[in-house]
């Protein structure tokens, strides 16, 4: 079976979790022949998002997201990310439009691609997400603040229903790289 061709050009991106104190982010290398719909994919995997929502980029003045005829966007299919996307230059991607996470993507460099490398790849991060439906930015540090007061009225429904493996300041880089390399294809919210 033949190897396809390395990808010509690696943009690394900082994902940044807009909203939040401190930061969530994530460092990302990916292709540039990367389609936005594929770095949709890549950010949900990196962010650990469960891919449950609508979701678009915006450009520019331009919004981009899957086919929907009800929504005034381009079709992210078959744009490339060294389509709209310059060094040194910014965008941002939206998941969930009713809780509205927000994300900025910054391109820090461009890199030549490096032999041996599978892409993309997260080469490092700050801090878990935030749990999916708690309410955007506003009603994630509502929650934190419960969680960290067991005295909460609130405080034992709360974490109940984030669980007992919530934990919010850490991550598993390792894992994220295990799901970037398996590149299990996720449905498409449409």
């Amino acid at each position: 079976m033949k190897k396809p061709p390395a990808p010509s050009s690696i943009y690394q991106i900082k994902l940044t979790l807009l909203g939040i104190s401190p930061p969530i982010w994530r460092r990302l290398r990916v292709a540039g022949d990367t389609t936005l719909a594929k770095l949709h994919e890549v950010i949900q995997q990196a962010m650990g998002w469960t891919n449950s929502h609508l979701h678009a980029f915006w450009i520019g003045s331009e919004m981009y997201g899957p086919p929907d005829p009800e929504m005034d966007m381009r079709d992210y299919r078959r744009i490339r990310l060294s389509d709209v996307a310059a060094e040194r230059g910014s965008f941002r991607y939206e998941y969930d439009f009713g809780d509205g996470w927000e994300h900025e993507i910054r391109v820090e460099k461009v890199l030549k691609a490096e032999p041996g490398v599978k892409y993309p790849v997260c080469l490092a991060g700050r801090r878990a997400r935030p749990p999916e439906d708690c309410g955007g930015p506003y009603g994630y540090a509502q929650l934190l603040s419960i969680l960290k007061n067991p005295r909460h009225a609130e405080y034992e429904e709360r974490r109940d229903w984030v669980g007992p493996y919530f934990a919010p300041e850490e991550l598993d880089l390792a894992l994220i790289n295990e799901q970037l390399r398996r590149r299990k294809r996720l449905v498409t919210w449409q």
